[in-house]
Order: structure tokens, then C-alpha cells, then sequence
């Protein structure tokens, strides 16, 4: 469960994780290209990128309906339980061997909307929590059909204790984050088990794949979304994508080639002096394996310069499907962040990342960078396909 305190709320986002992604984009919208070389050693931009926001293909009116102040929505109910003492993330169900992809598409093509929008009349916003334990089936059975349900109009999930009621009445058992482990998971309250997501202004024009806040190890099966209060300098935006959509949009070669090879994903970088012995980097790889990869709970691997970067030691994640099936409906769907990790379009936006954190998406069979050609596809496909 997740929740931004930079946002007023508007609505509620439930959202069942392998099915829909959400991202944070500014609200400006343009798209760019740039040609770049790319070699194994090396990595030669021809032209500085320039840095524009990701585009979107719905925008929403922002409605505008008064919230609580800060002091009124932080606040938590103490006469229930504390669920700090929370269970770990599950592991991630992978199910992606044997997937047609031309069949796939044609499957996801034929989903219904995401989300699925849910507006609060008078008498939904009088019961309370009620209408959530009277209407808990329907809304768990528009989760599998849709993907995601847009909660709108509600009153109650307006404050950090109303927002637990809901999810409560609701059935869902909170989790710790996948990557809670990392210290990059900040909470708003953690004995309500509700995560701040966009704690930073600097954040503001930076995805934040929310779907696949996941990793190739962990994922939470559902999850619920709130925002209590709007950005307060632009960006910020909730936004979700149909991950169904996605699959079925994206060029066919291209999706094959990728399940066939399969990405890895970069997540930290440390740059030693290339010039080292080789026994020395072999000793620095196996400091930093014991000191840093406990930090993440990820099956990580130590490989020197994947990226081309002389003297570059990146933590890569193993080997995985960018599709996967859905683990109760068996519905294929686009299940990874390279939308969010690939370098050539993080370049690109308008978000300053130290090297240290900057990510990057490889083909798995050959360690080498998505080309442009393929990094803009991807980005076509997942921003025409951001619905909410």
C-alpha cells in the first residue's frame, strides 16, 4: 500500500499489480528522438539529449475538491493495532515460458478499459466504510477483469486513517516493499503500513514504476494508491497505464525478440579508476557484493562495464521475461520497467539522477544496451497507453 503526502486527494487507485503500472511524470507533454552510436566499449552521444516530459495519452481534469489539512490527514486512528511488524513482500510468480506472443497480443487486445472508474454518488459517501464491505466482491472481481479500479469522489480515503479503513473493509494484508530493504522507501505511516512514494521535489519529473516496484525477485500482489494533497511545484501526477494495452500495442519483432532474449536490469553503479589490477577490481567487486547487495533484495550479479563505461562495477539483476503471465487469470501482460530503467530515455526527461543511481536495461543474452530504435517503442507504447 502506497500513498504520496504531495498530493490533495481526488480519487483512490486500486491497482492489481501485474495488470496496470503507474508512473509520475510532469504534466507537460512532448516527446523527442535523438540518434545515438552505441559500441560494447562505449557509449558515443552524437548531440547532448534534450531533456522534455514524457507525453501521456489521457490527461485528467484535475477536480479540484477540498482536502484536510496536514495535520488532519497524517493523523493515525491509535486505537487500532500497529502493523508496523508487517510480512515481506511475496516472491514473485513467474509464468512465462511458452507464451505465444502473436497469440498474446491478440488476447490483451481484447481486454476491457483500465482502470475501471468508480464515482461515488451521495449514498456511497454516507456509508462510509460500509460500502466497501457491501461492495468488496464486486470491486475484487473488477480488479481481475480490468486490471485497475478508479475510486472517485470518496470521502473517506481522504486521511491516512481512512485510507486503511477502506483498504481493511477491503480484505487486502498489507506488505513491506519490495525494495524496503534498500532504505528508499520512506513511510507516511508505518503503523498504518502506508508508504510515502513521491518524497522528493526533484522526483517530480521522474517515472516512479510503480507496477513493477516489483523486482525480478518480489512482487506485491495488489496494491492501494492515495493522494492526500496536490503537488505543490507541478509534477507529481499519479497516472496509470494498462499493461494489457501495452502488450498488444507494441511492435510485434520487437516484443519477440525481447521475450526470446530476455532483458536484465541494472539498479547502482560505482566508478573505480580503470586502471586497477585485475585483482584489485576482483577484490572491490567482492567488497561491494557482501557490502551492498544484502541492501536489495535482489538476486543481484557484479559485472564491470556492461554499460561501456571503463572501470564502471553495476549491480545487474538476472535474466527475465519482459511478459509475464498474470498469476489468476493467466493473462499474458507487459510485466517490466524498462519504460522507467533504460538509460537512453532516462537521458532524456527532465530528472537529474546521480550515476550512482542511474539504471540501465540490457539484452540478457549479450549484455548490451536497448538500442534507441527499441527504447522509443517501448516509450510509445507504454505513454499511448497511460488511460488514468
Amino acid at each position: 500500500v502506497c500513498s504520496s503526502d504531495r498530493m490533495k486527494v481526488s480519487a483512490i487507485a486500486l491497482t492489481l499489480l501485474p495488470m496496470a503500472g503507474a508512473f509520475s511524470p510532469m504534466a507537460a507533454r512532448q516527446t523527442s528522438m535523438l540518434t545515438t552510436t552505441t559500441t560494447k566499449l562505449q557509449s558515443a552521444v552524437t548531440t547532448a539529449p534534450e531533456r522534455v516530459a514524457p507525453d501521456a495519452g489521457f490527461v485528467p481534469e484535475w477536480e479540484d475538491r477540498p482536502g484536510l489539512t496536514d495535520e488532519e490527514f497524517l493523523a493515525s486512528d491509535m486505537s487500532k493495532p500497529d502493523l508496523s511488524e508487517m510480512w515481506e513482500c511475496p516472491l514473485t510468480r513467474w509464468d512465462s515460458d511458452g507464451i505465444n506472443v502473436e497469440a498474446a497480443q491478440k488476447e490483451a487486445a481484447k481486454m476491457p478499459h483500465c482502470p475501471l472508474e468508480i464515482r461515488a454518488t451521495e449514498g456511497d459517501i454516507a456509508k462510509g466504510a460500509d460500502y466497501f464491505r457491501e461492495n468488496k466482491d464486486y470491486i475484487r472481481q473488477q480488479l481481475l477483469k480490468h486490471g485497475a479500479v478508479w475510486l472517485r469522489g470518496f470521502d473517506l480515503m481522504k486521511s491516512v486513517q481512512g485510507h486503511r479503513t477502506m483498504y481493511e473493509a477491503m480484505g487486502f494484508d498489507p506488505c513491506l516493499d519490495p525494495l524496503h530493504s534498500s532504505g528508499l522507501r520512506k513511510f507516511t505511516s508505518e503503523r498504518d503500513a502506508i508508504y510515502e512514494e513521491v518524497n522528493k521535489p526533484s522526483l517530480r519529473g521522474h517515472y516512479i514504476g510503480l507496477h513493477c516496484e516489483s523486482t525480478t525477485k518480489r512482487t506485491a500482489a495488489y496494491a492501494a494508491f492515495v493522494c492526500f494533497k496536490k503537488a505543490t511545484e507541478g509534477g507529481g501526477r499519479f497516472l496509470v497505464a494498462d499493461g494489457a494495452a501495452i502488450l498488444a500495442e507494441l511492435d510485434t519483432k520487437l516484443l519477440q525478440k525481447l521475450y526470446d532474449r530476455q532483458i536484465r536490469i541494472s539498479v547502482s553503479n560505482l566508478d573505480i579508476p580503470p586502471t586497477l589490477p585485475g585483482f584489485v577490481k576482483d577484490g572491490i567487486r567482492s567488497a561491494v557484493d557482501v557490502a551492498v547487495a544484502p541492501k536489495f533484495d535482489m538476486d543481484l550479479e557484479m559485472i564491470y562495464e556492461s554499460d561501456g563505461k571503463p572501470g564502471r562495477l553495476q549491480a545487474v539483476e538476472t535474466a527475465e521475461s519482459p511478459i509475464n503471465r498474470h498469476p489468476v487469470t493467466g493473462l499474458p501482460v507487459w510485466f517490466n520497467n524498462a519504460h522507467n530503467h533504460a538509460r537512453k530515455l532516462r537521458d532524456r526527461r527532465p530528472c537529474g539522477v546521480p550515476e550512482v543511481g542511474m539504471t540501465e536495461v540490457f539484452y540478457a543474452d549479450t549484455m548490451e544496451p536497448l538500442t534507441l530504435e527499441d527504447c522509443n517503442e517501448i516509450k510509445r507504447a507504454s505513454e499511448k497507453h497511460i488511460t488514468a
